[in-house]
């Protein structure tokens, strides 16, 4: 049985009554809706963000600096709750006029520079460290190569399958076949690439890696969208052996505790401000709203 069909009106018009998900926090225009100055912390780096894969990018990367024994890099995670709206304060659209997690403000220069996009902000913090890029001409084209990649990929995965399989409030046949179609070449692409190198831009771990563990490796582990049956994610052996030698880095480790709200409270971390949150976490600061 086919879809039913839809004849688009001659002007669109939105329904703000729709009963996606999203609905509460999606809009047409841009801007914020409330007045609100984001918190400041003590350290160099001000990160605004959520624990979803684009945000745990971001924390991956300043963990992994620190990792390094790389001080400079201490940061302050700040939770946006996006559900509620959040990212649509006046102080999250003057870091970010786009309104989406991360955003990041750089304090250790004057005036501060805002970074905002999860492969901007991994390409600014790769360049202002030297690390986790390489300088060699062709592994760098080759990081950025890939890097470009997930930027390009990553919405057929999330605004794409992820929508119509997991989120939509219909389940139709033809965007979801569009869609895990489209899903399942690009784990192939990984996949190829993977059997004949240890990382995604060869021998070398790289911003490349972090872009995209946090949404690939996260599907083939059935940690989001609940899809990897649907996608016979145990057929992409080489993303999954990736996978789990990301998932054994300290720095990863961590990077994906911070600013998550959800889950299994040993995973969570809602903000942190010192390297020492990670062992005083407690249930009850953990529940805590700040």
């Amino acid at each position: 049985m086919s879809d039913p069909t839809y004849t688009p009106p001659k002007v669109w018009k939105w329904n703000p009554e729709s009963s996606s998900k999203f609905s509460n926090i999606n809009r047409p225009v841009a801007g914020h809706t409330h007045e609100k100055d984001l918190p400041v912390g003590e350290h160099p780096f001000q990160l605004y963000s959520l624990a979803t894969p684009n945000g745990v990018k971001a924390t991956i990367m300043f963990e992994e600096l620190l990792e390094l024994g790389i001080k400079e890099a201490e940061y302050d995670a700040w939770l946006i709750r996006i559900m509620e709206g959040e990212q649509f304060s006046s102080g999250f659209v003057q870091v970010n006029p786009n309104s989406k997690i991360p955003a990041m403000l750089d304090r250790s220069v004057d005036p501060g520079i805002r970074v905002f996009e999860s492969g901007s902000i991994l390409f600014y913090l790769a360049e202002k460290f030297g690390r986790f890029l390489p300088t060699d001409p062709a592994k760098r084209a080759e990081t950025m190569n890939w890097l470009f990649w997930q930027m390009g990929s990553a919405p057929f995965l999330g605004g794409g399958f992820g929508h119509f399989f997991a989120y939509a409030p219909e389940k139709y046949e033809y965007p979801i076949n569009r869609y895990t179609m489209e899903v399942k070449r690009q784990l192939d692409v990984l996949d190829r690439q993977l059997a004949n190198n240890r990382y995604i831009a060869g021998d070398e771990y790289t911003i490349a890696d972090m872009a995209i563990w946090p949404w690939y490796g996260a599907l083939v582990k059935n940690t989001v969208y609940e899809a990897a049956e649907f996608l016979e994610a145990h057929t992409y052996t080489n993303v999954l052996r990736w996978t789990d030698e990301l998932a054994q880095r300290p720095g990863v480790k961590r990077g994906r505790m911070v600013n998550r709200a959800w889950g299994e409270l040993s995973s969570q971390l809602h903000e942190r401000h010192d390297a020492s949150d990670f062992e005083l976490r407690t249930q009850d600061k953990l529940g805590a709203d700040k």
